[in-house]
């Protein structure tokens, strides 16, 4: 670099830097098809830059601090939070990005926006709202994830949301993993997305799993012993060595995660190169997602899932929360609907526009668990101040 020529990277510069290490069949943010109301973009960061920065300003995000993962947020701050799970979803994405030459900002921002329309309580909320929006439109956390990013989130004085890039609104809506699955009416529903995209929705599979059996070890809800037969957990020890502590426990967390990223990036690979993948247009065409796990590797995933699902979400104390969960949101719910006046004049105010049942639901899903658990006791304990 000659003597007073500038050493910042500009935006254009950054770009520059994408067309020439990105893979061909990555999504660069000079290609994005933009964003609904036209602005001009910032001089040092891209688009999927910007729009990372603006998901991580928001009230919803900071929000995912206090909302439940597994164990509700008053039982141990060392348990995993939506906010924690984010993270670790986004931290594993990126290394999966960085792998196969994809683009790490646009996964970066699609992890840290895909849970944003989590209800408190976790999925025992999330299917409590879904009861009773039932012929009300419904509830869906990807779906609530866009509106919120559309429309919900009021920071500009020029239009609603956050008026992110196509492509990161198409990567909330098209999140797919064992418990999510949308409507993508509005983003090419018979294409898939982009690679980046289905990284997002690996990494969060890794992560859930991964760090739910560390958190349900931690709890004593499980232990060491009811794993011994789980062939992923089998082939971590083999590798990590025993006695089982806490510090062996973090090893072998680790090497289960480590397992599964060695293996998506294999399979990926074989996929890629099976298909002839060379273009965007290649990984949306493709017959089946580009991101994915070997036979070998998805069977012994199942086998964690399905003893995660009897040991642990089945736990009787996870089970006796979860029914709490529900009684807490269906009671909010049906109080606020029979008397909106108890609700805060900013939510009235969108009754008239968005009907009662949907101003409502939009109040609840916003909710940390904190807050929620604090309106039951005001609204049905009479000795608590309101």
């Amino acid at each position: 670099m000659g003597r007073g020529e500038s050493m910042l990277l500009k935006r254009e510069d950054l770009e520059a830097v994408e067309e020439r290490t990105l893979a061909p069949y990555a999504m660069a943010s000079r290609l994005s098809r933009g964003r609904e109301y036209p602005e001009a973009e910032p001089a040092y960061r891209t688009a999927y830059q910007r729009d990372r920065d603006r998901i991580i300003h928001t009230t919803a995000f900071r929000r995912l601090e206090y909302k439940t993962q597994v164990f509700v947020n008053h039982e141990g701050d060392y348990y995993r939070t939506r906010l924690t799970h984010t993270l670790e979803s986004a931290q594993i994405g990126r290394t999966v990005a960085r792998a196969l030459g994809a683009n790490e900002d646009l996964v970066e921002a699609i992890a840290l926006a895909h849970d944003l329309g989590h209800p408190p309580f976790g999925h025992s909320g999330e299917d409590a709202l879904h009861q009773l929006m039932e012929g009300r439109g419904g509830f869906e956390h990807n779906s609530h994830s866009l509106r919120i990013v559309d429309v919900l989130e009021e920071r500009y004085p020029g239009f609603k949301g956050l008026n992110l890039t196509w492509e990161v609104r198409e990567g909330i809506i098209k999140h797919v993993t064992t418990y999510d699955r949308s409507d993508a009416s509005g983003f090419e529903p018979d294409l898939r997305p982009t690679l980046e995209a289905q990284i997002v929705s690996a990494a969060d599979e890794i992560a859930y799993n991964s760090h739910d059996l560390d958190d349900g070890l931690r709890a004593g809800m499980i232990s060491p012993e009811d794993l011994s037969q789980i062939k992923l957990w089998k082939e971590a020890v083999q590798e990590v060595g025993e006695p089982f502590s806490e510090r062996v426990r973090h090893g072998i967390v680790r090497e289960i995660i480590g397992l599964q990223v060695t293996d998506l990036l294999s399979e990926t690979e074989r996929r890629i190169t099976e298909h002839g993948v060379d273009s965007l247009g290649d990984v949306r065409n493709a017959p089946a997602s580009l991101v994915a796990f070997s036979v070998e590797m998805a069977a012994k995933r199942q086998e964690l899932k399905d003893f995660l699902y009897t040991r642990l979400y089945r736990h009787y104390r996870v089970v006796r929360m979860a029914e709490k969960a529900r009684h807490v949101v269906t009671g909010l719910f049906n109080a606020y609907l029979s008397q909106p006046d108890q609700l805060p004049f900013s939510v009235r105010a969108r009754i008239d526009g968005e009907g009662a049942a949907r101003a409502i639901c939009d109040y609840i899903a916003g909710m940390t668990d904190r807050f929620a658990l604090e309106e039951n006791k005001k609204l049905f304990d009479p000795y608590e101040r309101v």
